[in-house]
């Protein structure tokens, strides 16, 4: 997800390394019971702030609905490239858009884009609600895929801005997206179809999918992002345990070896 030098501690720097190398656990959701995610729907859209914050759980969710016959695109609000202290921005943000196709391929994604935002400055406001929109009505996605926008990960850990502004953008952009009268200079209609709004990873999850299937594929294309894992360090640099072993402690939430959490929205 982003800045991953911290990416469950204060300074979880979505997509950077950049802001301090406190790491702290994922919320754990191995004490609840949660409801088995629907299924009931073939277009998906995940918007998220950077390269990798879909591959940090939630791909292994996206391999398995592809796996199905499901249609997922994925929208990148940066291209994560203040993401490296030792790295030009110029020269990450391209690697890691580069690195980002080849891990969507992996889970059976085939649209990428990237709206182009500054990585770490990413504000919730009008205009990232509009392109954000536009990104829905271009797309017509009945389920919007994101992760974690909830002030902390759990504990004294504090999320990252840009995962906080572009999660908390979704939820308006599903509800402007379905407004005839909102963003009229948008190249394609209201769109009203989206239904749900499900975010990987929330401390207040509610449902989970079974991905004791596609656990590997998660790990095959976290595992793309090369370039980010190789200036990383501590224990989510170690991709394919970190996967593994979150996917086992959620599993017990709905009775299946492995899982992936989300927390449903009905905006």
């Amino acid at each position: 997800m982003a800045a991953q030098a911290a990416r469950w501690g204060l300074a979880w720097c979505s997509g950077s390394l950049l802001g301090g190398m406190l790491h702290r656990a994922p919320p754990k959701v191995s004490a609840m019971e949660l409801e088995v995610f629907p299924e009931d729907w073939e277009r998906g859209l995940a918007i998220v702030a950077h390269p990798d914050d879909m591959e940090y759980g939630a791909a292994s969710a996206v391999a398995r609905w592809t796996s199905q016959g499901k249609d997922i695109q994925y929208v990148l609000v940066t291209s994560g490239e203040a993401g490296i202290s030792t790295m030009a921005p110029e020269v990450v943000g391209p690697a890691r858009e580069e690195e980002q196709r080849e891990s969507c391929r992996v889970v059976g994604v085939e649209t990428v884009e990237f709206l182009g935002y500054r990585d770490g400055l990413v504000e919730h406001n009008i205009a990232l609600r509009r392109d954000l929109a536009g990104a829905i009505r271009r797309h017509t996605p009945e389920v919007v895929l994101s992760i974690n926008h909830r002030d902390s990960w759990g504990g004294p850990s504090w999320n990252h801005a840009d995962h906080r502004a572009v999660g908390r953008a979704v939820l308006d952009a599903i509800r402007d997206a379905a407004n005839p009268w909102l963003f009229t200079d948008l190249d394609h209609p209201a769109w009203d179809g989206a239904h749900m709004a499900a975010f990987g990873s929330s401390t207040s999850a509610t449902h989970a999918v079974d991905v004791t299937d596609t656990i590997e594929l998660g790990v095959e294309s976290l595992l793309c992002h090369d370039l980010y894992l190789r200036n990383l360090g501590g224990d989510m640099a170690n991709a394919g345990q970190f996967l593994r072993d979150n996917a086992a402690a959620t599993g017990p939430t709905i009775g299946v070896a492995m899982a992936a959490s989300f927390e449903i929205v009905r905006p």
